[in-house]
Order: structure tokens, then C-alpha cells, then sequence
């Protein structure tokens, strides 16, 4: 049987990240990937946002890795050449009464860390967006957006420059323990079994079932998957927007907000709804309800301007209705098993998080 020190389960951005920290410790690391390539799920269908850290409840596992992450994220993307800008976003207040909600946002923000918020007038917005409609705003200059698949492929290029390899078309069917470590069954069309010492179960949206499938975790420690999907329409026609533009964030979510890729085109989204299985398509009859929510803050847009786009999918691990959830990364403090690591809940900002959450994960990994 084959062996390396660590398995990684997934090549999204938080499975590369983390088998890039793990190998440049000098680790011997293999990343095994049911798909063909890399970030093909979650990470590579999101809005591309580097969040500043502002919405998470203090004290939070998603509040302390998004601000660390953010940080080590904006470093490591000027390091490496990955496409990115530090645009900003306004939160925006439309309704008379709404402003003093800016204010309670802000205090959330700094109690997270985040120091750099900027409550606006409605004409100090105007000023630097003429097109918006608001009756105040919140600036967030630390709020930005990067090409996610080009960060992907600077993280794969890392770890592969520290010796990991990456199997695809291999997707984890089951792991038992092997001595002091795990005998990994590895499917596809070349079946192995791989043994490992540290086996990282980074797998997204699939983490609960790769976690049911290794023998001898408990089962109470295992969260039940639920599916969030968020729909994306792109904007037709120009945006007159250098920020990304959100409303104030409401039951469930943070509304219909305007992003922007690198290259300055406009998308607006998500329209979330829960779902039991996978499916990607996006139904263009849903632009309709995004048209009153866009207009709240952007009187302007032209009928005709929505074009579906995309959508995503959240690894939620609470129901629909259920307190907001936070990041789970579990080592065997939590559920007994030496050598393994579960990561359950990495939605949203997982990809502003991931360098700090493989950091941290590498921390917990580290030989004592």
C-alpha cells in the first residue's frame, strides 16, 4: 500500500490552501478529487468577494478567519500576481428609519476587528456614486474581489512546488484506521487504497458524506448537509458603479447585491432557496424579483438588463430558519479520532478565510 504523511479530501480553495500549508511545512501531502479539476464546486461558483469581516457575530470562528484571512489574502494575492482589486462596497440604507441601522452594522464590524467603516450621508454617497439611491451608506475600503480561479491555480502551483500531488477522477470512497493512521479506498477508474498519517476532510458540500464514510467517527459528531443555492444574474449593460453596492442585509441573507469581476462587469445576486440535491441550472423566470430589489438602490436599471448567469451552492449544516451557523473544523479534541481533521460549514466567506483556516488547520496538525 502506497503511504504519504497527509490526505487532502477536496480541491476546492480550502483543500488547496491547506495542502499548500501543510506541504510547504514540509509534509508529504497527496489531494484527492472526485472531479477533473480543481475548485470545480463551491469555490469556483460564488461572487468573488474578499469580505472585510463585518456581519459575523463577535468572537466567531467565521469573524476571526475572515479579518485574518483577508488580510493574508490581499498579501499573498500581490505576492503572487493573482488578479484582485480593493474596490470597496457601500452597505446601503434606502428607507427613511434604515440609517440607524448602518450604525448597529458598523459597531458589529468593530467588534470584529474591522476599524476602517465609514458611515456616509445620502449626498456624501451620491458624491461618489452619482447612479445610487440611498438615504445613507456604510464604506467598506477594505471590501474587495479577486479572479478565484487564478488564486486556485497560484495555491495548486505552491503546493505542487512543495511536493504534493494531486489525484483527479478519484473520489474517496472510505477510510479505516491503519495503526496510527488511515487506510484510504480511493474509487475511480484506478481504485488504490492509500495510507496516511493526517487525513484532512476538506471536501465542501460532500463533507458530511466523506465523514460517514470513515470508520470509527462518531456519528453525533457528524452535522446533517443542507443545501442553500444562490442564483446569479449578469447585468447587459454597463453599471455605473466603481463599489459593489449591498442593501442591508435581511432575514436570511444579505439581499440582492451588486458585485463586480476584474474586469468590471456587474452581477447581481443571490436569490436564495433551499433544495435537496445538486443542480445548477438557473430558472431566467426568477430575474423577476430581482428587478424592485436592484431598483431600491439603482432606480435606473433598464428593463431587458438581466441575464441568468450562474448559481452556487452554500454548505449549510442548519436548516432553513436556523441561527446563523459558523465555520466547524474538527480535530480529535472534538471527536476522538487521532490524526483526523473535519471541516463542515466552509460557505461564505470560506474563500476570503481559506489561507487562515489552513493555517490554523496546519497549527492543529503540527507533529508535538
Amino acid at each position: 500500500m502506497d503511504r504519504a504523511e497527509c490526505i487532502v479530501a477536496g480541491a476546492g480553495v480550502v483543500g488547496l490552501a491547506i495542502a499548500r500549508a501543510i506541504a510547504m511545512a514540509g509534509r508529504e501531502v497527496i489531494v484527492v478529487e472526485a472531479a477533473g479539476d480543481i475548485g470545480t464546486g463551491t469555490s469556483s461558483r460564488n461572487s468573488e468577494v474578499i469580505h472585510a469581516g463585518i456581519y459575523y457575530p463577535a468572537g466567531s470562528a467565521m469573524a476571526r478567519l475572515c479579518v485574518a484571512g483577508r488580510q493574508m489574502l490581499y498579501r499573498y494575492c500581490e505576492d503572487h500576481g493573482v488578479p484582485h482589486r480593493r474596490c470597496g462596497k457601500f452597505i446601503v440604507a434606502t428607507g427613511i428609519d434604515d440609517p440607524g441601522r448602518l450604525v448597529a452594522i458598523r459597531a458589529r464590524a468593530e467588534a470584529n476587528g474591522v476599524d476602517d467603516l465609514v458611515l456616509l450621508s445620502a449626498a456624501e454617497a451620491r458624491a461618489k456614486e452619482p447612479a445610487l439611491n440611498c438615504t445613507g451608506a456604510l464604506h467598506s475600503p477594505s471590501t474587495g474581489i479577486v479572479d478565484s480561479h487564478a488564486l486556485m491555480l497560484a495555491l495548486r502551483g505552491d503546493a505542487e512546488q512543495a511536493g504534493t500531488a494531486f489525484a483527479f477522477h478519484a473520489p474517496f470512497v472510505k477510510a479505516r484506521r491503519a495503526g496510527e493512521g488511515f487506510a484510504v479506498e480511493i474509487g475511480g477508474d484506478a481504485p488504490m487504497t492509500l495510507g496516511c498519517d493526517l487525513l484532512i476532510n476538506a471536501a465542501g458540500l460532500h463533507a458530511p458524506d466523506v465523514a460517514r464514510s470513515i470508520e470509527g467517527l462518531p456519528r453525533e459528531h457528524i452535522p446533517t448537509a443542507y443545501y442553500a443555492k444562490g442564483n446569479y444574474f449578469a447585468c447587459t449593460v454597463r453599471v455605473p458603479f466603481s463599489h459593489l453596492i449591498y442593501p442591508l442585509p435581511e432575514p436570511g441573507g444579505l439581499g440582492v447585491h451588486l458585485t463586480l469581476d476584474i474586469g468590471g462587469a456587474g452581477r447581481f445576486g443571490p436569490d436564495v432557496e433551499w433544495v435537496k440535491t445538486l443542480n445548477y441550472d438557473v430558472d431566467p423566470s426568477r430575474a423577476a424579483r430581482f428587478y424592485p430589489a436592484i431598483r431600491r438602490y439603482w432606480p435606473d436599471l433598464p428593463d431587458g438588463a438581466l441575464a441568468s448567469a450562474y448559481s452556487g451552492i452554500r454548505p449549510k449544516i442548519v436548516p432553513q430558519g436556523a441561527p446563523a451557523q459558523d465555520f466547524m473544523i474538527q480535530d480529535a479534541r472534538r471527536h476522538g479520532v487521532p490524526g483526523l481533521v473535519n471541516l463542515f460549514g466552509i460557505e461564505s466567506p470560506g474563500l476570503t478565510a481559506s489561507l487562515a483556516i489552513a493555517e490554523e488547520v496546519r497549527v492543529l496538525t503540527a507533529p508535538r
